[in-house]
């Protein structure tokens, strides 16, 4: 087992399914020991000791609602307790659909405190011992919907653009520091998140197969690029190719059409 001292430490937030739980896998893989955090705790708890049994790593959990500014405030003061902080991913969401004057407010409030607020402030807890180290790596999970004005999504979408944005602006002040901070823009991935939350069932069945993509492909992209420096990161080039025709406004055609 490594000293304490040699390892490098993660936190990562939306840990217990999906692409949280893709990075924990790769990140404990590679030695890291790890903070995961999300709302169920006994999913949390069982990825934990599976990790720490599995790669002799140490792993806390925190179970935490980070759309709940109590929550917020708990999984803020632990990413500022953590001097040796290598890794932050922000990677907790959710979707909501339905037109926005027909939704509820509340739940689209809570989206804007996670996806936004969240992000931002666990971002500022992690910085200052990140620039005093001169070293660490910061990821917002955001989407391809960043990209793309798709009516039904229009918080959502709203939110995934705005950690593009603030990834962007982030990557040019803290040039020179050592500090790097990247957008992961994926598409469609297999989690949880679209069948619990995002699309209906009969909207999931007109997605073509050939354009979904495993969890852990995302992840290995998005580390990748990061060691590299890549600001927004778009993995694969099924999803870059979408990219480029959002760009030219055929996707919202053919989703319309679609969905």
């Amino acid at each position: 087992m490594l000293e304490r001292r040699e390892r490098k430490e993660a936190l990562i937030t939306g840990a217990s399914s999906g692409i949280g739980a893709a990075f924990a896998r790769r990140l404990a893989a590679e030695g890291y020991d790890l903070t995961l955090v999300a709302r169920r705790e006994e999913r949390l708890a069982a990825l934990a000791g599976e990790l720490g049994a599995t790669y002799g790593i140490a792993v806390r959990h925190l179970p935490a609602d980070l759309a709940d500014p109590t929550g917020l405030e708990q999984v803020e003061r632990q990413v500022a307790s953590l001097p040796d902080l290598d890794l932050l991913i922000n990677n907790a969401g959710f979707g909501a659909r339905g037109d926005f004057a027909e939704t509820d407010v509340r739940r689209q409030s809570e989206m804007i405190q996670l996806h936004v607020l969240a992000a931002t402030r666990l971002t500022r807890a992690a910085l200052p011992d990140m620039m005093r180290r001169r070293q660490g790596g910061i990821i917002q999970v955001a989407s391809l919907a960043a990209f793309v004005t798709l009516p039904g999504d229009a918080v959502y979408n709203a939110t995934k653009a705005y950690l593009v944005s603030f990834s962007r602006t982030l990557h040019e002040e803290l040039r020179g520091t050592g500090v790097r901070v990247q957008a992961l823009c994926p598409g469609f991935t297999r989690t949880e998140f679209h069948a619990a939350e995002h699309l209906s069932e009969s909207e999931l069945a007109r997605i073509p197969a050939f354009l979904w993509s495993p969890a852990e492909e995302v992840v290995a992209a998005s580390l990748r690029a990061l060691a590299r420096g890549q600001v927004v990161c778009v993995p694969g080039w099924k999803n870059r190719v979408i990219l480029t025709l959002a760009r030219m406004g055929v996707v919202r055609l053919l989703l319309r059409v679609a969905l």
